[in-house]
């Protein structure tokens, strides 16, 4: 018998239980890792990003248009 899992489900069981220090480590060892945290990333963030109102999301995506701003395509190392 075999088990399939979606990657979401993948992420979310890998996740499942860690401690806050062992999540923000996760979160702080994908950011400019491999390319291949990249879905992990995302699928902690559509997690959090479920559970905001309107204004935090607002805000999040007002920040990251201000990023965009000053990083240039196929140069995510710029500005800041």
């Amino acid at each position: 018998m075999s088990i399939t899992l979606d990657l979401r489900q993948a992420i979310i069981h890998k996740v499942h239980g860690q401690s806050k220090e062992d999540l923000r480590g996760m979160i702080d060892g994908s950011v400019d890792g491999p390319e291949a945290a990249l879905p992990g990333l995302g699928a902690v963030f559509e997690m959090v990003w479920k559970d905001l109102d309107s204004a935090k999301k607002d805000e999040i995506v007002s920040m990251l248009h201000e990023h965009l701003k000053s990083v240039t395509p196929g140069s995510l190392t710029g500005g800041q």
